[in-house]
C-alpha cells in the first residue's frame, strides 16, 4: 500500500493515478478482510474501488487526461502540519489495547453481550446484521445520509442542464442548437 501511495504521489498521468487509487482501495479491502472486518471491506471495495473510480474516470472524460497545472515551489509548512498531525494521531493510539487482546474492554463487556443476547433482543440470527441494523441503527442511518448527500452533490456537479457546456466545446454551440429546436 505504501508503494502504491508513493506511486500515486509521484505520477502525473491522471488515468494511471485513478487506476492506482482503485488498486489502493482494493488493497485496503484486503487489509480489512485480514482484520476480520468483512462488512467494512465490502463497503471499501464497492465504494472505494468501484463507485469512486467510475466517478473520477467520468470526470476525466469530461475534462482532460493531463493535469493542467505547474508544480509549485516546495513548501515546508504544510509538510510540518501533516507530520505534527500524524505524530498526534500516533500518540493517541499508544494507550489502546493490542489488536485481538482478550482483556480489552470491548472484549470483556460489549462482545459477550452481543454474542449472548443479540439473537433474543433483536430476533436476527446474524450477529453482525443485528449490531449494524439495531444497536448501531442511528450510526448506520448517519452513514447512509452522508453517502446519499455525497451522491446528490456529485450528480449536481456532473449534471448537464441546457445552459451548461463542457470544456472544449464552443460556447455558442448550445445556443445554436436551442434556436434550431424552437
Amino acid at each position: 500500500m505504501v508503494a502504491v501511495a508513493f506511486a500515486i504521489a509521484r505520477l502525473r498521468n491522471l488515468f494511471t493515478i485513478v487506476m492506482l487509487m482503485g488498486v489502493f482501495s482494493l488493497l485496503s479491502a484486503v487489509l480489512y478482510v485480514l482484520l476480520s472486518a468483512v462488512d467494512v471491506a465490502f463497503t471499501e471495495a464497492a465504494v472505494g474501488a468501484g463507485v469512486s473510480t467510475l466517478l473520477v474516470l467520468g470526470t476525466i472524460a469530461l475534462t482532460s487526461e493531463r493535469g493542467d497545472y505547474t508544480p509549485e515551489k516546495f513548501k515546508v509548512m504544510p509538510l510540518l502540519i501533516v507530520a505534527a498531525t500524524g505524530v498526534v494521531l500516533i500518540y493517541g493510539t499508544l494507550d489502546m489495547p493490542l489488536y485481538g487482546d482478550p482483556d480489552a474492554p470491548a472484549n470483556k463487556h460489549v462482545v459477550p453481550r452481543y454474542i449472548e443476547q443479540s439473537g433474543a433482543e433483536i430476533g436476527v440470527p446474524n450477529i453482525v446484521t443485528s449490531v449494524l441494523a439495531s444497536y448501531r441503527g442511528f450510526d448506520t442511518l448517519g452513514e447512509v445520509v452522508v453517502i446519499f448527500t455525497a451522491a446528490i452533490g456529485v450528480l449536481v456537479l456532473l449534471g448537464r442542464g441546457h445552459n451548461r457546456w463542457r470544456p472544449g466545446m464552443r460556447a455558442g454551440v448550445g445556443a445554436k442548437r436551442e434556436e434550431e429546436e424552437v
